[in-house]
């Protein structure tokens, strides 16, 4: 199984972004990870729509936007226009799964559903077969740079067993070279790493990283 390597933005230098996602891109990073927030479903505010259009002309790499914001449906839309590939909301933000998926798919663009630590994996069975990718958080949303949770190592397997082989499975929240195995052996194949990506020099962490889960 290929596994993928999807750098969070939100530890990045903001000074320096092109110049860095182009570093991560070059070293072998092939998604870039963007999450928003919007100060009420998560207790933070990130950044939106102009950082996402504003980097899109300097990277060929797949924009996986993470939708960390309440009632997605009413903003889509505006993310895939700004250069989103992978549009990931959250099962706990809103109560029309179902025409977020579909508004996603209508743009020929990839849906992802995310489900936070406290919420069970059957949420998302329901909506496997419409979705492209499901993310299972394995930090609380909201903030980088926190502990990964190895307790959701059962989810991860849980949604790899219902969803199949061909799922991209994504996980987010404390993830580097010196745990990635934990839910890559679980079933993960899309992983975020943020400040084991960004933090020091960015060509050399994402070498490890790769090396580690055998991509290199």
């Amino acid at each position: 199984m290929e596994i993928i390597l999807s750098p969070s933005l939100l530890a990045a230098d903001f000074g320096k972004l092109a110049e860095q996602i182009k570093e991560a891109e070059k070293a072998g990073a092939k998604f870039l990870h963007l999450d928003v927030m919007d100060g009420i479903f998560v207790p933070n505010i990130s950044f939106g729509l102009p950082v996402i259009e504003a980097l899109r002309k300097y990277t060929d790499m797949v924009f996986d936007v993470h939708l960390m914001i309440t009632e997605p449906e009413r903003y889509i839309e505006r993310f895939i226009d700004a250069g989103a590939d992978i549009v990931t909301f959250h099962a706990e933000a809103t109560e029309k799964i179902d025409e977020c998926i579909e508004i996603i798919h209508n743009r020929k663009k990839k849906a992802g559903l995310a489900i936070s630590p406290k919420t069970p994996a059957d949420v998302v069975y329901p909506y496997l077969s419409k979705l492209d990718m499901v993310l299972c958080m394995t930090v609380e949303p909201g903030y980088g740079g926190q502990k990964y949770m190895p307790d959701m190592e059962p989810k991860i397997a849980a949604v790899r067993e219902k969803a199949g082989k061909d799922m991209l499975l994504e996980v987010d929240g404390g993830i580097g070279a010196k745990n990635i195995m934990a839910p890559v052996n679980a079933g993960a194949n899309v992983i975020v790493a943020g400040t084991a990506v960004f933090g020091g020099k960015i060509s050399e962490n994402v070498t490890e990283i790769l090396k580690t889960c055998g991509q290199l």
